[in-house]
């Protein structure tokens, strides 16, 4: 297990935690209770702040990036949770995608698929 996996699942069950027994003086019980608009609009925001620290340039912006990038991950694992849905979820999800060309598996979705366009079948293209 990478140090990084370890710190997700640890981050993961301390919002699950507060999730299931939401203490009152919590920011992660306040987005939870605020429910999806509240934590999207987090997400919106964080994304943003992700989108303009990547132009910085330097190590100060490449430390900017990391430290937005690590707001916007805590705020998706919140809008996960909220949904029910584990992180294992998306693993597989994104473990279906690889090996497949970004191409490819955008034309294999249906005119139904709630995909957003999104280039997350690029992983074989890494």
């Amino acid at each position: 297990m990478s140090p990084s996996d370890s710190v997700f699942a640890r981050l993961i069950a301390v919002i699950e935690d507060r999730k299931a027994n939401p203490p009152a003086k919590s920011y992660t019980t306040s987005l939870l209770a605020g429910g999806v608009p509240k934590i999207t609009a987090k997400i919106s925001e964080e994304a943003a702040e992700v989108v303009a620290a990547a132009s910085e340039p330097g190590d100060a912006g490449r430390a900017h990036l990391i430290y937005e990038s690590g707001d916007l991950l805590y705020h998706l694992f919140v809008l996960l949770a909220h949904r029910d849905i584990p992180l294992t979820e998306v693993e597989t999800e994104l473990a279906r995608r690889f090996g497949v060309s970004g191409i490819d598996e955008k034309a294999s979705r249906g005119k139904g698929d709630r995909g957003s366009g999104s280039e997350g079948g690029r992983l074989a293209d890494q």
